[in-house]
């Protein structure tokens, strides 16, 4: 494989740009914000419960959605337009960057001096906007990626990739760590030693982040400096999080994303706040915002001179805080050239902060999960790779049909598995009873895995199977059209999941989880399960990296037609297997998915464990 490949990628991404490009700005200009709020691209109306100045003196927003919904497609980082209907002839907008959002919430940051009037007039929106900016840095590192030339290190790593150059290792004698399996030392020991590249192959439950912060604390211990990046703001918030419990410095940068509570410690706000300089910045932006306000007092009626007025003081809180922007840019390089880690996504390896800064060891989290434009943004700063992931799990979002066909689908991880003497796979897991692991080990792990002694025999029944299919065949479970016509639901298996829970009882210290791969089946069942607060309920994709005691899938299609749909996607398939600790569900309809061959043998496997049974038990 030559470097043209990275031509054809860059085809693809080109793709996927257009495609997702067009279809937001057909969203915008031919939709009404109701529309669009029922898709997931808009909050409408919201109430603004928070506004303010933050990092940097720029303005935000807190905005809170009357109508919760799990399915929108807003994302911390990525571009939104605020709008307000009051009167929709005005066309009255302000771009900004969502700082996080989760179901009901969202703060959005906006580069501008101060927040427009019109915002406290009512009827305010938020639009999904197109992330430009991502495409952008993908673009540019691709064309790096294929310039690159003779000793540079990126056209040494770019070369062990397409598989021209083989992998060199040291030869550190390392001290086993006690509190790792052997799998797991190997990893360790692979992280430290290898020259250019290591490849860490976690399959579900096996201690993946565990093995990964060793290695990175050991390399810490060498004086090597270390990015650690996912595609996500909450694997890589996660990753971070684990390092710092595990005693490294570290620091998080980026587009402002959402850290959890008991995290913010380590983020750039938090960490300037506890800087000595941090009460001149704070009495600086006190003063800009006084300027401003002095200034917000002369409204749209006023004459020469108090319009001169208002220029002046506008202009001086301007000036003031430049002052407080440039004191807090000199403390946060400084923090960087400090941290022993640094973690970023991988778009937000691109971030200006970063932009001159190489580092000995960039580890790349879940990447498989990640398209590998967006991982060359992270390796070009590399002089060492560590990437860790699972092939056999949910490979990444490409929203283009075309784009998936023209490359966009293939993954680094996926490559880089075939330098074989630079993979370690951890074989040892630990969430899951043997009987819930055995499918998925034979069918995407070659039998290799093991479940740790602690967890083998740890059941939700003393007398009943680990792991069962419940049959709807012949039952007349028939699927259906969600709202929108483009997902499935099978009302009635979510009936038949409460009559299980009635029959044999809910423990109410264990955690339970109802999972279907349809997100119209998904928001069926949360409807259900509102007064349930000891279930959680989610789409196969959104549990990924998650657990539960007891998992029940519903996998909804029940056809005359024997059609699957996107069933057929097998990984998805293995996550959703390997989510459960005692006890495992699966509501499913044989004569539309027993003629598949995955979906036939999975349930040869339940069957010889004892634990197929038919749906009529519980009607």
């Amino acid at each position: 494989m030559d470097k043209e490949y990275f031509v054809q990628l860059k085809k693809a991404l080109q793709i996927e740009q257009e495609d997702e490009q067009r279809g937001i700005q057909e969203l915008l200009e031919k939709t009404t914000p109701q529309s669009r709020r029922e898709k997931g691209f808009c909050w409408y109306p919201v109430k603004i419960v928070e506004d303010g100045y933050g990092m940097g003196a720029y303005p935000f927003l807190v905005v809170e959605n009357p109508r919760p919904s799990k399915g929108h497609r807003f994302q911390s980082g990525n571009p939104v337009s605020v709008f307000s209907q009051a009167d929709a002839s005005l066309n009255e907008r302000i771009q900004g960057t969502i700082g996080f959002v989760d179901d009901q919430r969202m703060k959005i940051v906006f580069h501008a001096d101060e927040l427009p009037d019109w915002l406290h007039n009512g009827k305010v929106g938020v639009d999904v906007l197109f992330d430009e900016r991502s495409y952008r840095e993908m673009n540019f590192a691709l064309k790096r990626v294929y310039e690159a030339n003779g000793n540079d290190r990126l056209a040494e790593l770019r070369e062990i990739s397409l598989g021209n150059k083989g992998l060199s290792f040291d030869k550190q004698n390392i001290s086993v760590n006690a509190h790792l399996n052997a799998s797991q030392n190997r990893a360790l020991e692979r992280m430290v030693n290898a020259h250019d590249v290591a490849v860490i192959h976690g399959p579900p439950g096996t201690g993946k982040t565990t093995a990964l912060v060793a290695g990175i604390v050991e390399l810490v211990k060498l004086g090597q400096k270390v990015l650690i990046t996912a595609a996500s703001n909450a694997a890589t918030d996660y990753l971070l999080s684990k390092c710092i419990a595990a005693g490294l410095n570290g620091v998080r940068i980026g587009n402002l994303a959402k850290v959890e509570e008991d995290n913010e410690a380590y983020t750039l706000d938090a960490l300037m706040m506890r800087e000595r300089d941090a009460k001149q910045i704070r009495e600086l932006k006190k003063r800009a915002a006084e300027m401003r306000k002095m200034g917000g007092k002369y409204k749209r009626s006023f004459g020469k001179e108090e319009a001169e007025q208002r220029r002046l003081l506008f202009q001086e809180a301007k000036k003031i805080m430049k002052e407080a922007r440039d004191l807090e840019e000199y403390i946060t390089q400084r923090l960087l050239q400090t941290a022993q880690v640094v973690a970023a996504t991988l778009i937000g390896c691109s971030h200006s902060l970063l932009q001159r800064m190489e580092f000995d060891v960039v580890v790349i989290d879940e990447c498989g999960q990640a398209l590998e434009p967006a991982c060359w943004v992270a390796i070009q700063k590399a002089k060492k790779l560590v990437v860790a992931g699972d092939p056999h799990q949910l490979p990444p979002t490409v929203k283009s049909y075309g784009a998936g066909k023209a490359g966009l689908n293939h993954t680094l991880l996926d490559r880089l598995m075939q330098c074989r003497e630079g993979v370690v796979m951890l074989d040892i897991q630990y969430r899951m009873h043997q009987n819930i692991m055995e499918f998925s080990n034979l069918r995407f792990y070659e039998g290799k895995l093991s479940a740790h002694d602690s967890v083998a025999l740890r059941s939700w029944h003393k007398e009943q199977p680990v792991v069962q299919w419940i049959d709807t065949a012949g039952c007349g479970f028939e699927e259906s059209s969600g709202e929108e016509g483009d997902s499935k639901k099978n009302e009635d298996e979510f009936s038949l999941i409460q009559k299980h829970m009635e029959r044999w009882g809910v423990d109410i210290n264990w955690q339970y989880a109802l999972i279907s791969p349809y997100r119209a089946q998904v928001e069926f069942m949360m409807e259900q399960c509102v007064s349930m607060h000891h279930v959680r309920v989610d789409t196969i994709d959104s549990f990924q990296g998650q657990e539960a005691d007891v998992v029940y899938i519903s996998l909804v299609r029940s056809n005359d037609r024997q059609e699957v749909g996107f069933l057929k996607d097998y990984r998805r398939m293995n996550v959703a297997l390997t989510r459960a600790k005692r006890g495992l569900f699966i509501i499913g309809d044989t004569a539309t998915l027993g003629q598949d061959d995955f979906f036939g043998s999975l349930l040869n496997t339940i069957e010889s464990q004892g634990g197929y049974c038919s749906a009529w038990e519980y009607l």
